[in-house]
């Protein structure tokens, strides 16, 4: 039998046939449990290191060493319950009052015996843990916007944009100046030249009323009757909305009809204090907000030949993009030749338009149009005013 080599720690080990044959019949004669080597050892058997060391006896493997477990956390000690209630309290600020209630120990019973045992932790309690917010009695007054915007304006911390020019368009109706209130006035409507009515006080009106396309009509009417009727509340002219109710003379405006406390409903009728129904009603109204859109119905021509017919005015005149400066005029010598089958060439006429330059593409200049006389015959003049360079003047004989 040959010997078996074998390599442990760079040494050479030599079992001999003898050793490898009592394993063998081991097999054999079929698996066995391994044995502790305090109980049976097993034979001795004499090994030559191929270097000539020493001899080795081998026994058993090193055993290895249980894993010592870390050691355990330190436990938390909560404060006491009386010391957490000594919390000074100061005036005027949030008091939080913490306390700690111990756990209510359980009384063992004959039915709590047949139960496992919970599992205790060394070192710790339980408590629960209860928060009370106390707020201190007295009176704290949030500050107002006023306040806060003087210090923010003490800190310097603040943009704020140029003022706004006051808006001094007064409601011919009840002359109050500017816009109102949505849930009130409302917007301001222009009536005519430098007239302005709000649109409340003019939809309330009793002449009044609203077509489906949104324009007020009699609006002119329900003026001239209000120059001549004093409010009951404020005793000024201008009283336009009457109350609904038989024979009753009470008229308002609508502002002081608010004010008096009137009853609106939704078919547009009031009834004053005197005749209103007790309590609430299902036809009243109680919001006065218009977003729809809504306008005064004028006669536009007859507008316009008012104020072509005032001479020096200090208002300007829009229609479209145009703004007129100037009508002018034309004499009786002047009409054979100064007029065509669409248009009138009156002399003098001036107006300017805001248009795009005809030198850059995304810039706008001003055009000056005006109507001269040149051999009895219109000439059009167009002035071409632009930043940066020299005016430059158009002319040709017709408008095109």
């Amino acid at each position: 039998m040959k010997d078996i080599v074998f390599c442990s720690n760079n040494c050479f080990v030599l079992y001999s046939a003898a050793v490898q044959a009592k394993g063998s019949e081991n097999k054999e004669s079929g698996p066995s449990l391994p044995q502790s080597p305090m109980k049976e050892r097993p034979p001795k058997a004499f090994h030559q290191y191929s270097n000539n060391i020493s001899t080795l006896d081998v026994h058993c493997l090193p055993q290895l060493q249980d894993k010592v477990s870390p050691p355990s956390s330190p436990p938390i000690m909560f404060p006491p319950a009386f010391e957490a209630a000594k919390v000074e309290a100061k005036p005027d600020e949030l008091k939080v009052t913490v306390k700690l209630k111990p756990r209510l120990k359980a009384i063992h019973s004959s039915l709590d015996d047949c139960r496992p045992p919970s599992k205790k932790w060394k070192g710790m309690k339980w408590k629960k843990w209860s928060i009370q917010i106390v707020i201190p009695k007295g009176s704290f007054k949030p500050p107002c916007e006023e306040e806060i915007d003087e210090f923010l304006n003490k800190l310097g911390t603040t943009l704020k944009p140029d003022p706004v020019p006051k808006d001094y368009r007064k409601c011919c109706f009840c002359h109050e100046e500017g816009d109102g209130l949505t849930d009130g006035p409302a917007r301001l409507l222009n009536l005519d030249l430098d007239l302005w009515v709000h649109l409340n006080c003019a939809l309330w009106s009793t002449e009044v009323y609203e077509t489906q396309a949104g324009a007020l009509i009699n609006v002119e009417l329900a003026l001239r009757r209000g120059l001549q009727m004093k409010c009951m509340f404020c005793h000024k002219m201008g009283a336009t909305s009457g109350c609904h109710r038989l024979r009753c003379t009470n008229i308002y405006h609508f502002t002081c009809a608010i004010k008096a406390q009137c009853m609106f409903f939704k078919d547009k009728t009031m009834l004053c204090p005197m005749h209103k129904p007790k309590g609430t009603h299902e036809q009243e109204l109680n919001y006065f907000a218009v977003f729809r859109r809504v306008y005064v119905q004028r006669d536009e021509v007859r507008q316009i030949a008012s104020i072509v017919q005032r001479g020096e005015r200090d208002h300007t005149f829009r229609v479209g993009s145009l703004i007129f400066h100037a009508v002018g005029q034309l004499l009786p010598q002047q009409m054979q030749a100064f007029h065509s089958s669409k248009a009138l060439f009156p002399v003098g006429y001036e107006a300017s338009r805001l248009y795009w330059s005809m030198r850059y593409a995304n810039r706008r200049c001003r055009y000056l149009c005006s109507i001269e006389e040149k051999d009895g015959l219109p000439l059009f003049v167009i002035k071409v005013v632009e930043q940066g360079h020299e005016d430059l003047i158009l002319t040709d004989t017709t408008p095109k």
